[in-house]
């Protein structure tokens, strides 16, 4: 549950951020707690917080981090995200696979 300080945007940006967690297979705390601290991150990159650490402020945008991860190619998706993926199309053998061929058997 968000936060009551939050905006209406930040609880709509937490909702979409969770619901895109736990439909890849994150469980539903896990999934919680990633869209809080993601928020938050954001909340202190804006100046929305009474408090920010530098490497909130400085680091590289979750966006940003997202979309490189996102892609194909060396900072495509990791090998846990293809391996949920491929969890849930019911790709038999999906244990013993390389990350490549679980690129490979997401992707057909």
């Amino acid at each position: 549950m968000p936060p009551k300080a939050w905006s209406k945007k930040r609880e709509r940006q937490y909702d979409h951020i969770k619901e895109g967690l736990t439909e890849r297979g994150e469980p539903t705390g896990k999934a919680e707690e990633i869209a809080a601290r993601t928020v938050n991150k954001e909340r202190a990159r804006a100046g929305e917080s009474k408090q920010a650490s530098r490497t909130s402020v400085r680091d590289i945008s979750s966006a940003r981090r997202g979309g490189l991860r996102s892609h194909s190619g060396a900072a495509g998706r990791t090998k846990a995200q293809l391996y949920n993926e491929a969890k849930q199309k019911g790709i038999v053998g999906r244990s013993t696979m390389t990350k490549a061929q679980l690129e490979r058997a997401v992707n057909r």
